[in-house]
């Protein structure tokens, strides 16, 4: 079993207890298809892993109760179970979709069900303003957005795959969508939420962004 696997094995005895195993497996097997799917670049499992990563260590920093790990763990795990890359918010909607669905089927209880399709559907945008003091959505929008604080080379790397994703855009038009994407997260106040990814991560993120929002310039 590979350390995803487990890694969702586990995730799901925190979540439904009391889910069949089979069920668990083969929802495991389903969603580690689709992280897989050969037209991903970027929205891997190399960033489901990243992102399940940084949401471990908010959530130690945040000292979360394990109902906010849970959900955001859950998450995680669906935020982009959807990828077709075509913008317009409709991978979120359908990953979100996705989620209610099958952890309905699974039996998690109706209330992590509809926390889980909130933090998927904030994905959509990543603003949570509102959201305090909810410590699961904050948490999950900034372990989405750990990437932007990533060492140099690593952010590069996002970059170019995130390129290779719409590699049937022409560059300008690129350059152009990318940065109104881009822009909005030096413009507000914090690229992030919460206290520890202000303090460690928001200087790197900002000095990455201003990199690739000038790269996209030139």
């Amino acid at each position: 079993m590979s350390g995803l696997q487990r890694r969702w094995v586990a995730d799901c005895a925190d979540a439904v207890p009391g889910a069949d195993r089979a069920a668990v497996d083969r929802l495991g097997a389903d969603l580690l298809s689709r992280w897989s799917e050969p037209h991903r670049r970027y929205h891997d499992l190399a960033h489901l892993a990243e992102v399940l990563a940084a949401a471990d260590l908010l959530a130690r920093r945040g000292r979360a109760h394990r109902a906010d790990r849970s959900a955001v763990a859950l998450a995680a795990w669906f935020h982009d179970a959807v990828y077709e890359g075509r913008g317009g918010g409709d991978d979120e909607r359908r990953s979100a979709d996705l989620a209610a669905r099958e952890l309905s089927a699974l039996g998690c209880a109706p209330d992590l069900v509809e926390r889980v399709v909130t933090l998927v559907l904030d994905t959509l945008d990543h603003d949570v303003e509102d959201a305090e003091p909810d410590v699961a959505r904050v948490t999950l929008h900034d372990a989405d957005l750990w990437i932007l604080a990533s060492p140099t080379a690593r952010f590069d790397e996002y970059c170019r795959q995130v390129r290779e994703e719409y590699a049937h855009v022409p560059a300008a038009e690129y350059a152009t969508a990318r940065s109104a994407v881009l822009r909005p997260f030096l413009v507000r106040p914090h690229v992030y939420r919460s206290a520890h990814a202000r303090r460690e991560w928001e200087p790197v993120a900002r000095e990455n962004l201003a990199r690739e929002l000038t790269r996209l310039a030139g």
